[in-house]
């Protein structure tokens, strides 16, 4: 019939008859892979690649494997005093990179402090935060404190594997509750340092979910379909029926079974979800009821134009007011310097001028939308000197955005810098 067909080969004896090309092919890949390198661990590879007369570790270990000079590697001990030790040497500046864990984060400060030496400002990578929130802010607030000569940078470190956005979500969420517990605000917890995007527990984020798993039930997507989803995942979807079940898995679930697939495809999956989920949040900002609780307004002026008495207590006589501010700020605008190492680490970028105006922007691809069809939504970001602006890339055409080259970009780009560094915006 002409059809390939493969059958295991045995001796007179039924014993099986091995390939030993295939053998020999087999013990060579098992040798191979026994002389990999372990996977060294975050904290054992700082040490590596920067040694120890530059890293200061501050950890609980007792015991740990350094490398020496001659590229082998000894067990070094260490005692209750050496944590003392290398925080001390980090502040006077002896060492510059430190590392420390939750057993190095209590009771000790690695701000740029007036009365150290070391007065650089500190870049802090939030490295492996875990669950807790609260030991979260207590490591982050290390290196923030006050009497500082400068303010440190607060870095989350992720990698590309869209599963570990699961922890950092976490993270994120239980970071705004606890500041809305501890201070009535949840600006407090995060300080900043996530967007209502990236809380993947959120309300937006749930409602984005059921749109996904109604995609998914209408073959919509192109990342997965149904049944193979169900059967790497585990999760049943559909009722006695066949038809989406009522009470579908919540959203801890999901993000947990994502874990398990390959990371590809959870990049894929990703992809999706997180398009629906922005679209949610930049539509909710878009018509002003984006929840992001109590926000602090810095500014360089302000002014009360109204004070309306709201109310007046009865028994304290305490009184409410509704105050209409006028606030001013000067603005901050992006230098030459800057866009152009931007430019350097983004794909499909483009130096444009805007006809009509003059203006120019930096324009790269933004992550693209997508609408409850699950039709993706392309965007396209500008990036000019004092704002960042969205368009669709459809509605591009339609605008006065030209691409321009690179001399009169830089002079147009410095000129709008100069002219913006003198105004306030009210």
């Amino acid at each position: 019939t002409g059809t390939a067909r493969s059958a295991p080969m045995s001796d007179e004896f039924g014993n099986p008859v091995h390939n030993p090309d295939a053998l020999a092919a087999r013990d060579q890949m098992l040798e191979h892979i026994c002389a990999l390198p372990p996977i060294k661990s975050a904290l054992d590879a700082l040490i590596e690649h920067f040694g120890t007369d530059m890293v200061a570790e501050v950890t609980g270990r007792s015991r740990r494997l350094v490398p020496t000079s001659d590229g082998r590697q000894k067990i070094e001990t260490r005692s209750g005093r050496s944590s003392q030790v290398e925080a001390a040497a980090f502040m006077a500046g002896t060492k510059r990179v430190l590392v420390f864990s939750d057993a190095g984060g209590t009771g000790r400060s690695y701000h740029a402090s007036l009365d150290a030496k070391n007065q650089q400002q500190r870049a802090h990578f939030l490295l492996e935060p875990g669950w807790r929130a609260d030991r979260a802010i207590q490591g982050l607030g290390r290196t923030h404190r006050t009497h500082q000569a400068t303010t440190p940078l607060f870095r989350p470190v992720t990698t590309d594997c869209k599963g570990e956005l699961r922890f950092t979500s976490t993270i994120a969420r239980r970071l705004d509750s606890l500041g809305a517990l501890t201070r009535g605000q949840r600006q407090t917890g995060g300080q900043n340092l996530f967007d209502p995007a990236d809380n993947l527990e959120s309300e937006y984020a749930k409602d984005a979910l059921l749109t996904w798993f109604a995609l998914l039930d209408g073959g919509k997507l192109t990342s997965t379909t149904m049944d193979d989803f169900c059967s790497r995942t585990g999760l049943e979807l559909h009722d006695n029926d066949g038809v989406l079940k009522e009470e579908l898995p919540p959203i801890q679930r999901w993000l947990n079974r994502l874990l398990a697939l390959p990371i590809g495809l959870q990049n894929l999956i990703f992809d999706e979800f997180l398009a629906l989920v922005e679209t949610r949040v930049a539509a909710a900002r878009e018509a002003g009821t984006l929840d992001v609780g109590v926000e602090t307004i810095t500014a360089d002026t302000a002014t009360v134009l109204d004070d309306t008495l709201l109310r007046t207590d009865p028994l304290s006589g305490a009184t409410s007011h509704l105050l209409t501010i006028e606030i001013a700020r000067r603005k901050n605008p992006i230098s030459l310097e800057r866009i152009l190492d931007l430019a350097k680490w983004q794909d499909d970028v483009a130096l444009v001028v805007n006809a009509r105006s003059g203006r120019v922007a930096l324009r790269t691809r933004a992550r693209s939308w997508m609408d409850d069809d699950g039709q993706p939504i392309a965007r396209i970001e500008l990036q000019r000197p004092c704002r960042r602006e969205y368009l669709r890339e459809a509605d591009l055409l339609e605008t006065a955005w030209d691409v321009v080259d690179r001399e009169t970009f830089e002079a147009k780009w410095s000129a709008e810098v100069t002219e913006a560094a003198g105004q306030v915006d009210t």
